[in-house]
């Protein structure tokens, strides 16, 4: 009982570090953007509303071709996350792609807020958020895990720890394949929902709404 107690803590610390790891990342990211130069966002503004047209006109990528993209991307995240939790110095890989993806996410909810001011917002919810609901949680439970594992192999091989490697590897991988199901879910709204909600927000952000 005690040692499930303990285990509990300690799975519930990584994911909280992961989390709040992550947020830094998303700050980071948001300040980012007040960092480039005015040449630099007024490029990034030109792409936005390059974007914003095609969706105002209907043009927009196939939502299959759209899916299978996302999710490959998606997969290769997953994968690289999978294979960082089985090598004890991938460590430090997990934790970084966990600040890349914060700040990746940031960086494009900073842009937006930056160019359309508030209703750069209601461009986030319904282009940003809708599935990094699903595909952050996936990551955080996926990167928590591997770094369970690594841990693991720590105290099992350099710490001579008594433990079974063989059950705590197909836990890990048994994660990874239960969240790679919730990151198709996230490419599904992704290609499928997501241009649906731009195509009705988008015309709302016209070039005289930005604040570039």
């Amino acid at each position: 009982m005690k040692g499930s107690v303990t285990l509990l803590k300690n799975q519930l610390s990584l994911y909280v570090f992961v989390s709040v790891l992550f947020v830094v990342g998303v700050i980071f990211g948001a300040l980012m953007v007040n960092a480039l130069t005015l040449e630099q966002q007024q490029e990034l503004a030109s792409d936005v509303d390059q974007y914003i047209k095609l969706m105002n006109g209907g043009i927009g990528i196939n939502a299959a071709d759209s899916f299978w993209e996302r999710f490959f991307f998606h997969g290769k995240w997953l994968l690289l996350l999978w294979l960082l939790g089985i090598t004890v110095v991938g460590i430090p890989g997990v934790l970084a792609l966990n600040f890349l993806k914060g700040a990746l996410v940031g960086f494009s909810v900073g842009t937006l807020i930056n160019q359309f001011a508030w209703k750069g917002v209601l461009l986030s919810l319904v282009s940003v958020a809708p599935q990094n609901l699903i595909a952050v949680p996936a990551m955080i439970i996926t990167s928590a895990a591997a770094l369970s594992f690594s841990l693991f192999v720590i105290k099992n091989r350099l710490l001579k720890q008594k433990g079974e490697l063989a059950p705590e590897l197909g836990s890990f991988t048994s994660t990874a394949i239960l969240m790679l199901f919730l990151f198709a879910g996230a490419s599904l709204f992704e290609a499928y929902i997501s241009p649906e909600l731009i195509s009705w927000v988008s015309p709302l952000l016209s070039p005289d709404n930005a604040t570039i």
